[in-house]
């Protein structure tokens, strides 16, 4: 089996009556890629920023990206109000998000031991998803909306390219944390949201502050707070997946 990593550079490759059938394609930019004639029976896409900025995803000439945020607003209600843009909104959509994970924590207690240290398909375990959501929290509203200058909690879980990106990886625990430690660790944290979001003011949220990933370009309060709306939604979908797939006896 071939294997492609960063280093190879494949844009604008040809593929002509290509076998790619069980390829697997992670954290890789297929953006404007074109399939003509294409057997895709089967094939299973995970794209989160899917519904960024007006992207589409045309399959056989139609956009399907409505379709499937409808369906994703269906299947996780709530979802829908994560774009709001008022404090009075904020609030209740962060209210119906903790409510939403407080079922998904129930769920997983009565689960088999060991549930939450449990990988599909290479992905985060529960426990590890806790944890990055600890991280993304401290990125998005300590670090950029409250300018706290050593933002991190050492139980967080930094996303995959974070030391490759030049970041320091000493703030973060070098040993995995219990499963208690990470639940205090998440509890604090969307405490943390639901404290700013119970005062902040409607002029608050149009400040600007810079995106802690690209210092220099401007962001928005209220954008700092969809992305964390964004990223516990997404990862709630990606729990949930794989919790599915634990209770089926499907993962490996």
């Amino acid at each position: 089996m071939a294997d492609f990593s960063q280093s190879d550079d494949l844009r604008g490759a040809q593929f002509v009556a290509v076998n790619l059938r069980g390829a697997r394609f992670v954290r890789s930019d297929l953006s404007g890629a074109v399939m003509r004639g294409v057997d895709v029976s089967g094939a299973d896409v995970d794209a989160p920023w899917l519904f960024d900025g007006g992207n589409f995803l045309r399959v056989n000439g139609v956009d399907v990206v409505p379709f499937v945020e409808a369906e994703l607003n269906r299947r996780f209600p709530g979802r829908a109000e994560r774009r709001a843009g008022d404090p009075e909104g904020l609030r209740a959509a962060w209210a119906k998000l903790e409510r939403t994970w407080s079922s998904t924590l129930d769920r997983v207690a009565a689960m088999p031991a060991g549930t939450v240290d449990i990988s599909v398909d290479g992905e985060w375990s529960f426990a590890q998803t806790l944890r990055h959501l600890v991280m993304a929290t401290d990125t998005w509203l300590r670090k950029a909306i409250l300018e706290v200058e050593q933002p991190y909690h050492p139980v967080g879980q930094p996303n995959v390219e974070y030391e490759t990106d030049g970041y320091d990886l000493s703030v973060f625990a070098a040993a995995a944390p219990s499963y208690e430690e990470v639940l205090e660790a998440r509890a604090g944290r969307q405490a943390m949201v639901r404290d700013y979001l119970a005062t902040v003011t409607q002029d608050q949220l149009s400040l600007a502050r810079q995106n802690p990933w690209a210092p220099g370009q401007p962001e928005a309060v209220l954008s700092c707070l969809h992305t964390i709306l964004d990223e516990e939604w997404e990862h709630h979908r990606y729990a949930i997946r794989d919790l599915d797939a634990i209770e089926a006896g499907s993962h490996h």
